[in-house]
């Protein structure tokens, strides 16, 4: 494969048998959670966290928030409400810490989350 640019061709060449690609199942991580501080984790750091949930129509989660991290939540499917305030695809929630929020999901969704930094138990239910 050739790239070209402006000033040069760079020449890659593809190793199709490659041993270094990994794969990995999310069903194998704690609800969809797989970048973090804790265990299962592709890549445990603690600077942040990432996931990928899926909600079927009706499900929810009580309120909370969280004390020191901040959680990012793109609605990538589907359709939810947040503290009264409905999201569909295409979304992005930004949620800083001490700011409570509650979770309802209206159409069965998928979400991908990004907290930051990883701290395990940051979050408190009330």
């Amino acid at each position: 494969m050739a790239i070209y640019t402006r000033d040069f061709q760079l020449t890659l060449k593809i190793n199709k048998d490659s041993k270094l690609m990994k794969h990995y199942d999310l069903n194998n991580f704690k609800n969809g959670w797989f970048i973090g501080n804790f265990l299962p984790s592709i890549y445990k750091n603690e600077n942040f966290e990432i996931a990928v949930k899926f909600f079927k129509s009706g499900e929810k989660e009580d309120s909370f928030v969280q004390l020191k991290a901040t959680e990012i939540t793109v609605v990538t499917a589907g359709k939810i409400k947040i503290n009264s305030k409905i999201f569909t695809k295409g979304s992005i929630i930004e949620i800083p810490p001490n700011e409570p929020a509650d979770f309802k999901c209206l159409v069965d969704c998928v979400l991908v989350c990004i907290k930051f930094p990883s701290i395990p138990n940051d979050k408190v239910r009330y």
